[in-house]
């Protein structure tokens, strides 16, 4: 059984911080560290986009325009885990926030914004961000 369970979302007002956290579960997870763990987002009536991502050990991020500045991704594999800080939150930042994995060669730099390259999904966790 393979599992990412996010969750930390929730209502908060503008200008606001809220961390999310995305913990892997699973046979499949036994290797973390092989995963490139990504934040996509999906606000109603629009597409899944991606948001930031992060490589096995942390050397390589990256994050969409949007967010950067604002939204930190961290990990930790002995937890598992892939964290996204969120600060200076706007209503335009209002989504479920999915978090993803794609499996990679070990030791890899490589990462990617499409979400048709990771593998595995969470069922999303709702961010509300009130004006």
């Amino acid at each position: 059984q393979v599992q990412l369970v996010e969750s930390g979302g929730g209502l908060v007002q503008a200008g606001g911080s809220l961390r999310l956290s995305c913990a892997a579960a699973g046979r499949t997870f036994s290797t973390f560290s092989s995963y490139v763990m990504g934040w996509f987002r999906q606000a109603p009536g629009k597409e899944r986009e991606f948001v930031a991502a992060i490589t096995w050990n942390g050397g390589v991020t990256a994050y969409a325009d949007s967010v950067k500045s604002r939204f930190t991704i961290t990990r930790d594999n002995a937890k598992k885990t892939v964290y996204l800080q969120m600060n200076s939150l706007e209503p335009e930042d209002t989504a479920v926030y999915y978090c993803a994995a794609d499996l990679r060669p070990p030791g890899t730099v490589l990462l990617t914004r499409r979400s048709t390259d990771y593998d595995y999904w969470g069922q999303g966790t709702q961010v509300t961000v009130s004006s």
